[in-house]
């Protein structure tokens, strides 16, 4: 592909990144998400001088043109995140069978709500029941398989049991306070999407990374032993590893545990 397909995908990115900066503040309040975009602070409706993605918010330095208040950073960290993402995603993840570039686009979709999620749980400790209906949608497209039947399909079912059910039997140990259920259904949909083998390295990649994350916040006294820390980040990261770095991760394991 030629570099100015990329600047385009890059720039594509950010404004659908600045859809998901709506969807992440409005869905967890049960806001439409049809309106305008405002401001956190004043609630001026912004203008379209305001809406340019990262362009706008560096040129106004961080803040609201109507009000002066400081703009939070979360909305061009998710503008330029979704661009990157973007781009790395079409150029690592391969999707497989026919329709090579329908699914292209479809994971790129998927890479969309993941984004909405990890962002959506670490800010409101909240996974939106709409976003998981569409990624389940989505995974209904099996972008990852060369051939769907119906036996695929419930293999898939199975994996998807077999991936929540670590995930669910903390929720259940903990009554909800260590795992919420929307941790259960998103590790559902991760099964269903990756397989089993593949789910399961990302449920594994999600508790390593935070039980690291736990232990450092804990040691620098961020969160206390008892906190409730978000879980739904961990498995959005696992997740992106496996489909960025899968055929290492499977060798890594198999070396491993002999799988």
């Amino acid at each position: 592909m030629p570099i100015i397909f990329y600047i385009f995908l890059f720039l594509f990115g950010t404004a659908i990144g600045s859809f998901l900066n709506v969807l992440i503040d409005r869905l967890p309040q049960e806001e439409s998400i049809m309106g305008r975009s405002r401001c956190d602070s004043c609630g001026h409706v912004l203008g379209w001088r305001d809406l340019f993605p990262l362009v706008s918010y560096f040129f106004l330095m961080g803040k609201c043109r109507y009000c002066n208040k400081k703009v939070s950073i979360q909305y061009p960290l998710v503008e330029l995140a979704t661009g990157l993402l973007f781009v790395f995603s079409w150029v690592h993840i391969q999707p497989l069978g026919t329709g090579l570039i329908l699914k292209k686009f479809i994971i790129l979709l998927i890479v969309s709500c993941f984004i909405v999620i990890f962002v959506s749980d670490a800010k409101y400790h909240l996974i939106p029941d709409s976003v998981q209906v569409v990624l389940f949608s989505l995974s209904l497209f099996l972008p990852f398989s060369s051939e769907i039947t119906a036996g695929l399909y419930l293999d898939r079912i199975v994996a998807a049991f077999l991936v929540m059910a670590p995930v669910f039997f903390l929720h259940m140990i903990t009554r909800g306070r260590g795992m919420g259920f929307g941790d259960v259904k998103l590790a559902f949909i991760i099964g269903f999407l990756l397989g089993t083998l593949e789910g399961l390295i990302a449920i594994y990649l999600a508790f390593v990374l935070g039980g690291l994350m736990g232990i450092f916040l804990i040691l620098f006294k961020l969160k206390k032993l008892k906190s409730r820390i978000a879980f739904g980040p961990f498995l959005v990261a696992g997740v992106l590893l496996v489909l960025f770095y899968k055929g290492a991760l499977v060798s890594v394991m198999k070396s491993m545990y002999g799988l």
